[in-house]
């Protein structure tokens, strides 16, 4: 069974922070008897710490290593351990508070997606797009939803804290292991065994009705790890007619055979939810609409996911067969309030299944080279349709049955000409073969067949101890979608057997990415990650005219990141980071839109962690910061800037034998400031941020 004061010492040599209703706990009762003291800690981790501790780790990025932190850029690891000190709350994406220039948020219309902004791709109507994600090998990123949520779009709902032992952002498309929707950059998952979680139960409430159960149920039996997890959650919201139910089960069975580990899990996500829209940003200023109203009609929405995921990987080291397949069945609706009496209903209803199968060669601490294959197939329905008065009509915006075939091969290589220098090179080919039924629009139904290849390189140098030099050049792709290659109208039109456009000629729409950057660690308590950008990419689908997309849109974004670590002393850590868009234009916009993409142009994070012994149990305290400034919208042409939007969150818990004790607050002191908002041709439109939100929870570990 599992080692719960080992577990401990483990945690403590980390730095782990031990807070929270969402994190596993290893009970004061099995450590040793002497009275818990002060224990080096850490917020979070940027590029190269993959342990997430305040203790600087060696330089990882001149290793040989199919990690994530050996990449020549910027990468953050979010840990098991700093999500316990996160306020996660309702909202999965909050786990991403901390990584420097990110900016990730549920949209707050109940569960449609988890938006995901980075070095100027990706804004809030896209929810995750231009990031490659993925769980355990599994992408997560959805082609051609029509569910309200545009190409490519994340639902990471039916993920819980407990669920994840690390999570890594990687900076840019650098890494050839990430296929379709990798061009700002890729986040990797990696799900807990049973064998590192002590189990426990968790209550958690919080304002507007809010209210968690959680069970972990986690253990090892003569090899095999067993991981069970529970969660069910209901809110109000803040908002008159914001309601969520969701309900998440995840079983997780992991065993070493020989020179392999296997594991399978299946998890069970669904949700039921209503929510209101936005809110006019003039109205709300001159007091004809309050923050908590519902705009015309309040929106709707539910979801089903089952997911059966199987993967082998080596069982020690990281030489050898790596083989991963997944099978889903995809099930979700949301009717947009579009009108007075009318929604904009969209359903996503797809099978998705695929696989990949990988071999590492490694010659010792020199070289190494990665060569696979990959292969996904989503096939299903994908529609809006008009609803008035709740009801459906004839009329529909868009309607594909699609058979959406994607295969990839790939080579990613590593090699130390000498022992502070490491180069790395990798390229991918990905072919698509789509079958593409407009029901809409039937002369508009065709196949489709395309494929693109992109190459990377990339170098790391450690000319000290204390510092790493990194650089790389790199491309990455978005696939097309549906729309852009099967069009026509996107009125609210009845079925029909003619009309549509067929853009064959769409292509994937590549970038390259150039960056460069270091790290400094000119002391072990002390760590520090720079990294300039210029993306380029002179293939951005555009609407040319009606029902036309071509790839004539040019695009430019540039920017830089930088982050400080500090181990102030054995129970305080540190952290501030800032992030600038220095440029995101559009060099041929579409007529009748701005020249500049929706992104913030400063994002700005800090905070401090306190952690120590009291009264015979372990007290851990925690306050972020979080601000987002300067960013532009557009009435017509016509440029202006959002309201400023700032964000602090403390959390205090106490671990006292088998019980953690927690209360945390969020705080939104701008009256309009919101993450949520989007220019029209009559004015900003945004959706109201409470002001406070306060919860408290309990767990008990057994």
């Amino acid at each position: 069974m599992y080692g719960y004061a080992n577990h401990f010492r483990r945690l403590a040599f980390a730095g782990a922070a031990l807070t929270g209703s969402v994190g596993f706990y290893t009970p004061l009762a099995a450590q040793e008897s002497e009275p818990p003291g002060p224990t080096e800690l850490g917020l979070v981790e940027i590029s190269g710490d993959r342990y997430g501790t305040g203790i600087a780790q060696p330089l990882v990025r001149n290793r040989i290593s199919t990690a994530s932190q050996s990449l020549p850029t910027a990468v953050s690891t979010i840990t098991e351990e700093e999500i316990r000190t996160l306020n996660v709350d309702r909202d999965i994406s909050n786990i991403y508070r901390r990584v420097p220039g990110v900016v990730a948020n549920n949209i707050d219309q109940g569960d449609t997606g988890n938006g995901f902004r980075m070095r100027g791709f990706a804004t809030n109507g896209t929810h995750g797009a231009d990031v490659a994600v993925s769980v355990d090998g599994v992408p997560q990123n959805i082609p051609s939803s029509q569910g309200g949520a545009g190409h490519g779009p994340v639902f990471l709902e039916w993920l819980t804290p407990q669920m994840i032992k690390h999570v890594d952002v990687i900076k840019g498309p650098v890494s050839a292991l990430y296929g379709d929707q990798n061009r700002a950059g890729a986040v990797n998952i990696e799900t807990l065994d049973g064998s590192d979680v002590a189990s426990s139960i968790g209550v958690d409430v919080a304002s507007f009705d809010g209210q968690r159960t959680n069970v972990v149920l986690g253990g090892e039996h003569e090899g095999l790890a067993s991981l069970l997890v529970t969660d069910l959650y209901r809110t109000n919201g803040y908002r008159k007619a914001a309601e969520n139910q969701r309900d998440n089960y995840f079983w997780k069975l992991s065993k070493v055979i020989g020179d392999a580990k296997y594991s399978a899990r299946f998890s069970h996500y669904e949700s039921d939810f209503r929510n209101d829209g936005y809110l006019s940003l003039p109205a709300l200023k001159a007091g004809t609409v309050g923050r908590r109203d519902t705009d015309n009609l309040y929106g709707f929405g539910n979801a089903n996911r089952n997911t059966y995921v199987f993967n082998r990987s080596p069982a020690e080291g990281e030489a050898g067969l790596y083989y991963t397949a997944y099978y889903e069945d995809f099930r979700r609706v949301r009717g947009i309030s579009n009108g007075t009496n009318t929604h904009n209903y969209g359903k996503d209803d797809r099978d998705i299944y695929g696989g990949r199968l990988a071999y590492n060669f490694v010659y010792e601490d020199t070289a190494s080279l990665m060569v696979g294959t990959d292969v996904r197939r989503d096939k299903g329905d994908a529609f809006r349709q008009q609803y008035r008065n709740f009801q459906p009509t004839q009329n529909f915006y868009y309607d594909f049955d699609m058979d959406l075939i994607t295969y990839g091969v790939f080579a990613q290589g590593q090699y130390k000409p000498i022992d502070s220098l490491k180069l790395l090179a990798g390229i991918r080919h990905d072919r698509f073969d789509y079958d593409i039924d407009n029901l809409k629009f039937r002369d508009a139904s065709t196949g489709y067949n395309s494929s693109v290849t992109t190459p990377r390189f990339g170098v790391a140098w450690t000319p000290i101890d204390q510092l790493e030099l990194f650089t790389n050049v790199a491309q990455g792709f978005r696939s097309p979608a549906a729309e852009y290659i099967s069009s026509g109208s996107s009125s609210a039109l009845p079925l029909r057997d003619t009309g549509g456009q067929i853009n064959g000629s769409v292509r994937p729409s590549k970038v390259k990415s150039y960056d460069v950057g270091f790290t400094l660690r000119p002391t072990d308590s002390l760590s520090s990650t720079t990294e300039f950008y210029y993306i380029q990419n002179d293939s951005e689908t555009v609407q040319t005219s009606p029902g036309v997309y071509e790839q004539v849109g040019d695009t430019t974004r540039k920017g830089l990141e930088t982050s400080v670590n500090y181990q102030a002393t054995s129970t305080v850590s540190t952290y501030i980071s800032y992030g600038r868009i220095i440029d995101a234009v559009i060099t041929n916009p579409a007529p009748g839109i701005g020249a500049r993409l929706v992104v913030p142009e400063h994002t700005y994070k800090a905070g401090v962690q306190y952690r120590d012994g009291f009264m015979g149990g372990q007290v851990t305290l925690n306050a972020d910061a979080y601000h987002l400034g300067g960013i532009p919208y557009y009435v017509g042409t016509g440029r202006k800037t959002m309201p400023a939007y700032t964000r602090y969150d403390l959390r205090a818990s106490y671990d006292y034998s088998d019980y953690q004790f927690s209360v945390y607050g969020t705080f939104q002191p701008h009256r309009y400031g919101s993450e949520v908002a989007y220019g029209t041709n009559s004015g900003l439109v945004i959706v109201p941020q409470p002001s406070t939100t306060l919860g408290a929870s309990v767990r008990y570990f057994f």
